[in-house]
């Protein structure tokens, strides 16, 4: 086997595993965690078994399809913890992760979900976790974040955020930004309202997952009945 057959080869090999990330991205987006391994491997156009040699596991699947979004909130986590000021840090964290999860609702579906084992993506999840949480202690200490604030508030914020429906990326990042505002506020000890930042336009029709309007019953025609009787 020549050396440019082979590097065809792994150049194949690489499309076909960058494709398969890609639709498995839009299909946990669109679809759910829940959409099957064999739905994927057919919507990137390749065979379940290709897709299970490169994939063993759906986890391994979504380690590697949200891997970047994973270490960027990592990433966003640490960022809060080194500022100065642990409230200031707090929001910080809030207003990002809202942003990177206001994109991608399969990253958001992922984070939220269980794993039946805790290594590759839930470890990485839970050592983020495992940060914010120290960051909440600290925010509690400041006597800045409410003393009965819990993690599981941040976790009702994200699934809240999660159904943000706008026209465009831009918007979508806007409408999360007012967001992350409106629940910092809510979070505070000592609530002292300030501007919010501006909102978006969002549209009723994606807010309503593009729903139709019920039809109205059809009336029938007065009128004799075909086939009666005079």
């Amino acid at each position: 086997m020549t050396e440019q057959v082979i590097r065809k080869m792994r150049s194949d090999a690489r499309a076909n595993r960058d494709r398969i990330l890609e639709v498995a991205r839009a299909a946990f987006e669109e679809v759910g965690l829940d959409v099957s391994m064999r739905e994927i491997a057919r919507r990137a156009e390749v065979g379940a078994a290709t897709l299970y040699r490169r994939f063993p596991t759906k986890e391994a699947l979504i380690m590697e399809a949200f891997a970047e979004q994973m270490t960027v909130c990592s990433a966003i986590v640490d960022e809060g913890i080194a500022a100065g000021d642990p409230w200031e840090g707090f929001c910080l964290v809030i207003e990002e992760l809202m942003a990177v999860h206001a994109l991608d609702r399969g990253f958001t579906a992922a984070f939220l979900a269980q794993f039946p084992e805790p290594a590759a993506f839930g470890a990485a999840r839970d050592r983020t976790v495992r940060a914010l949480l120290h960051l909440i202690s600290r925010a509690k200490e400041s006597g800045e974040l409410r003393a009965d604030f819990v993690l599981e508030d941040i976790i009702m914020a994200m699934m809240a955020n999660g159904g943000i429906r706008a026209d465009s990326r831009a918007a979508t990042v806007a409408a999360s930004r007012r967001f992350a505002a409106l629940m910092i506020q809510s979070f505070r000890a000592r609530p002292a309202p300030s501007p919010l930042p501006p909102a978006a336009r969002l549209s009723l029709t994606l807010a309503l997952g593009r729903q139709r309007p019920p039809r109205a019953p059809q009336r029938r025609p007065r009128g004799r009945a075909t086939g009666a009787r005079g």
